[in-house]
Formats: structure tokens, sequence, C-alpha cells
């Protein structure tokens, strides 16, 4: 044995050997939730990729009738004066959707306060590349399709898929250095709030100015609620769905009511955990009595008041957004006419062509160009071991655009329509492309740059303490 002191087996575990099973507070609040979230989008890529197989499969194996009948079946809500009339397809659309992008509301805000985008010269590289990722793509797009319909489309290749792009890198395991799984992360975080954007701005049509007001009302109302600090999931839930149903009379995309409770939703714990141990321990019965079922529900109310609202919410609907959401949306969105001249016109098809050339070379261009000038003017700053090729690797992966990029393109053109299909051909055919030629590159890199990143250097410790109530560093 050797003669160094290690200390008790608890002061052992609590500092490793691996970082993220340590009670280190970088462990609970970043390399844990950050694993989590790893293994939900990699597995959900595998469903997601099953259900684009599938619909492709049933359309051009003699199903295409009854994949148009199925998804274009008609259902209606009635209660009262309201009457909510939709296909099978809108309702996935403009309903389902709703909770994926809750979820990446809800990420993108977690991130903002507790996560990678927290630590600004960290974040900005990858948010100044997906900048670039999005501006390129457009660009590339309109030279191809500079007027008339098909210059609507300018925003399909501009989105990244979270779940396809991290399912690629995870295929390559300890290949690839975690900050380069970080920087991938927060690159598609801040391009899914660039499309969402976009999506708002510019593909909304038909406005309904006192729907949208009421709108207006209740996401104050949503803010006046967090202010006055109403923690209630079961108010933020009404609200919600009070909001996806004025936001879907407005004219404006139901969808992006997700987002903006997803914004609004507190990220920071009401009570400190050495808080919610006094409080317990000032309830807790005499030593060999049992607790009672009051004090069971008190107990669990004060200990889930140390997890802030942003964190369960996302843990609880991650896995039915990538595992069902998604899913289903790929089962009715990506069934692609290829057979019967179908493939041949969109190979001649200019917005076909845009969106390919938008997602493999403007993506791949554009993030690592504004990678490269965001390093070179000193707005951020990479890990020393960020090379050339783990950069273009990652650029390449950025192009790997299909769940946001079918959603635009229903969007742009409406379904049914010959430059829906040609860009749907583009945004399969250029996906492909993208993350075999990501991980080409990811797979050079790893040759020429052998050994694993030690996990205590991909995750720097978050500033300030973590557990605080809202408004201190949580």
């Amino acid at each position: 044995m050797s003669g160094e002191d290690h200390g008790p087996p608890e002061e052992i575990w609590r500092r490793g050997p691996v970082l993220s099973m340590s009670d280190r507070r970088v462990a609970r609040y970043v390399a844990r939730p950050f694993a989590a979230f790893l293994r939900v989008e990699a597995s959900g890529a595998v469903l997601l990729l099953a259900a684009t197989c599938a619909a492709l499969l049933w359309v051009n194996c003699g199903g295409r009738s009854s994949y148009e009948t199925l998804w274009t079946t008609v259902a209606e809500l009635r209660i009262g004066p309201l009457h909510i009339e939709a296909d099978l397809r809108e309702a996935v659309n403009d309903g389902l959707m709703a909770v994926f992008f809750l979820v990446v509301g809800l990420e993108i805000k977690y991130n903002a306060v507790a996560g990678e985008l927290r630590d600004r010269r960290f974040a900005a590289v990858p948010v100044i590349a997906a900048l670039g990722g999005m501006l390129v793509p457009a660009l590339l797009y309109l030279l191809l399709n500079s007027g008339g319909e098909a210059g609507r489309g300018w925003g399909i290749p501009m989105a990244t898929d979270i779940a396809f792009a991290l399912g690629v890198l995870s295929l390559l395991g300890s290949r690839v250095p975690n900050t380069a799984r970080v920087f991938l992360l927060t690159l598609a975080i801040a391009d899914d709030l660039g499309a969402i954007t976009v999506i708002a701005v510019f593909y909304t049509d038909d406005l309904r100015p006192l729907w949208l007001a009421a709108a207006v009302l209740l996401v104050l109302l949503a803010g006046v609620l967090r202010w006055l600090r109403v923690w209630a999931v079961q108010l933020y839930l009404l609200l919600g769905l009070a909001l996806w149903l004025a936001l879907f009379e407005s004219g404006v995309h139901a969808t992006l009511a997700g987002v903006a409770m997803g914004l609004l939703c507190p990220a920071r714990s009401l009570l400190r955990p050495v808080e919610a141990r006094r409080r317990l321990r000032r309830i807790a019965p005499a030593t060999g009595e049992r607790p009672s079922v009051t004090e069971l529900s008190r107990y669990r109310f004060l200990l889930g008041e140390t997890v802030p609202v942003a964190e369960r919410l996302q843990t609880a609907l991650h896995p039915w957004s990538s595992y069902l959401v998604l899913p289903v949306f790929a089962l009715a969105n990506a069934g692609v006419p290829l057979t019967g001249g179908a493939l041949g016109e969109a190979v001649g098809s200019t917005v076909t062509a845009g969106v390919l050339l938008g997602l493999v070379a403007g993506k791949t261009t554009g993030i690592a160009l504004f990678t490269w000038l965001a390093v070179r003017l000193r707005l951020g700053a990479l890990p020393g071991r960020f090379g050339a090729l783990l950069t273009l690797g990652l650029a390449a992966l950025g192009g790997v655009g299909f769940t946001v990029a079918l959603f635009i393109t229903a969007l742009a053109f409406g379904e049914g329509s010959a430059h829906a299909g040609d860009a749907k051909v583009g945004i399969l055919a250029g996906s492909v492309v993208a993350a075999g030629l990501g991980a080409a590159l990811l797979t050079l890199d790893a040759r020429r740059r052998p050994g694993r990143e030690p996990e205590s250097e991909a995750e720097p410790e978050p500033a300030g303490s973590p557990e605080g109530p809202e408004g201190s560093a949580r």
C-alpha cells in the first residue's frame, strides 16, 4: 500500500476519482445534468432516425395514399364558443411541438442562468459561431433562389438539429474531448434561439391584433407572478395553455408559447439547501417515531423547492420531447416521395440545391469562419486542444439540420407543394452528408491527437455559490 493519506472513504468519494460521481458543485450542477442531457439526446436521435426511415419507407413502398390520408384527417375541438379545427399533421406541428419548444426554452434559460451560457467568455465563441452558421447558409440559399416563392425558404438551412448532431458525436465516444460536446451543445442552443426568432419575425402571417394583445398580457402576467415569487407549476401550466391558444388565434405560430414559458420559468431555487435542512430538522419527529403523512408531504415540498422549477420541468419533459414528440413529428413530416421521377425533379431543383449547399457548405464555412474571427478578435476563447480539424468537424455537424428545418419548410411553403418536397430532399441529403463529413473530420482529428481529455478539464467550475434563492447564484 502507498504511504499517501487519501482520507476516509467518504472523502475519497467526494473527491473522485471520477468527477461526475463526486459531490463537488461542478459535478452536481454541471457534469451530471450535462451527461443526462447527452444520454437522452443520443438515444432520442436513434428513435428520430427510426421514425424518419419509417416515414420514407411508408411513402415510397406503396403506402403514400394511406400516409396522406392519416395525416390529413381532420380533428376538431369545441368548448362552448371556442372551436379549433386542424388535421393531424397540423395538430402535431402546432400543438405537440409546443412541448419540444418548451424544452428548448427551458434549456436556453437554464444555460443562461447556471450553465454553459453563463460564462460569457466561454460561451461567446460558439454563440458567435452560431450566428455565422445562420447567416452564411441563408445567403448561399438566396444566391440560388433570389425571388419568388422559392425565396421564402431561406430560413430552412439555418437550423441545427441538437438530437442528431449530438447523436453523431456520441458515436465517437471518448475520442472527442468533452469541451467539444459543450461547444456543440452551446452552438445548437444559440442556433435554436436564432431559428425561433426567424420563425416569429419572418414566418408569421395574418396577424390578429386583439389575440396578439391577449398573448402579450399573458406573458406580462407570467412575468409579474414570477416577480412575486409565485412558483406553483400548475398555475404556469394554465398560463401556458392560455398563451398557446392566444398565439394560435393571433396568427403567430403557437409553438412560440412553449419558448416564452420556458424563458419565463424560474431557473433558481426557492430555498437554499441549507435553509431546507434547517426547516426539516425543525419539523422532524422525535427519534424512533415514524413521520406522519403530513410530515412526509412537507419533507417532499421542502426538498423539491431546493430544485429550480425550470430544472424540474426540463427533467420531466425532456424524455417526452425526445422519445415521443420528435419521433411523431418526423413520422408526420419526413414522408418524402422519392419514386416516380420525384427524386429526379428534386435533384434538378434550385430549392434542393440551395438547402443542400446551405447545410453542408454554408454551415461548415459560416461556423468555422466566425469561430476563427471570434478568437482572432479576442471576443472569446477556446480550450487549447481545439485545433483546426476539431473545429471544422464540429462546424460540419452543425449542418445536420432536421427537426427545425422541416418545421420551417412547412411554414415557408406549406404541405403538399413541390417546393416543400424539394426542400425535404435537400434537408435529408444535406444532413446525411454533413453528418458523414463531420464524423470523418472528427475521427481524423482523434487519430492525430491521441488520448482522452481529462474530465476535470471538461467543465469549468461555475462562479458563485450554486445554492441560493432567486436572485443569487445557483
